[in-house]
C-alpha cells in the first residue's frame, strides 16, 4: 500500500487541483516557446492522470450516492478538457491558437474545480455526507495514480479518450 500523504481521497484530488492551478499560472507568465511547451505537457499529463483516477475510481464509488446529474456533468466536462488536451499535445507554441487553447482549458478546469469544491452542494461536499470510506478510496487512487505517473515518465501515457462526446469534424 502506498505511503499516505493525503488525509483522504478528497484531499488528494484537491491537491491535484492546486498543482494544476499553479501550472496554469506559470504558463500565463511563460515567455519562451520551450517553457510554454514544457508547462503545457506537464499540465496535460497531470490532467490526464487526474481525470483517470476520478473516472476509474472516485466517481464510480459515489454513483447512486450523490446527485447523478453532477457526476454526469463532470464526465462531460472531463471530455471537453480531453479534446483540448489531445489538441494541445499534438501541437506546439508556434501553432495558431496554442495559447488560446491553454487559456480555454484553464477556464474549463476552473469551472470544473468550482463544481467539485463548492461548499455544501459541490460534488466533494456531497461525497463527504456518504458512507464511503474516503481513506480506503485514497489508497486505491494513489496506487492508480502512481501507475499512471510511471507511464507518463516513460512517455507512455496514451492520448486522453473522451467517452461522452462524439466529435464531428467538417
Amino acid at each position: 500500500m502506498p505511503k499516505a500523504t493525503y488525509t483522504d481521497a478528497i484531499a488528494l484530488l484537491k491537491a491535484d487541483h492546486r498543482k494544476v492551478e499553479d501550472l496554469f499560472e506559470q504558463f500565463e507568465k511563460a515567455r519562451t516557446d520551450d517553457r510554454k511547451q514544457t508547462l503545457a505537457r506537464e499540465i496535460c499529463s497531470e490532467l490526464k492522470i487526474h481525470t483517470a483516477i476520478e473516472e476509474e475510481i472516485f466517481y464510480p464509488a459515489f454513483r447512486e450516492k450523490i446527485e447523478a446529474d453532477m457526476l454526469d456533468e463532470a464526465h462531460v466536462e472531463h471530455d471537453g478538457a480531453k479534446v483540448l488536451i489531445n489538441d494541445i499535445e499534438s501541437s506546439s507554441p508556434s501553432d495558431d491558437f496554442y495559447d488560446a487553447k491553454l487559456t480555454v482549458l484553464s477556464e474549463e478546469i476552473k469551472h470544473h474545480v468550482h463544481e467539485e469544491e463548492m461548499p455544501s452542494e459541490g460534488i466533494f461536499a456531497q461525497c463527504r455526507r456518504t458512507d464511503v470510506d474516503l481513506v480506503a478510496l485514497r489508497d486505491r487512487m494513489l496506487i492508480r495514480k502512481q501507475e499512471l505517473q510511471a507511464e507518463a515518465e516513460k512517455g507512455a501515457l496514451p492520448p486522453a479518450k473522451p467517452r461522452t462526446l462524439k466529435l464531428v469534424l467538417a
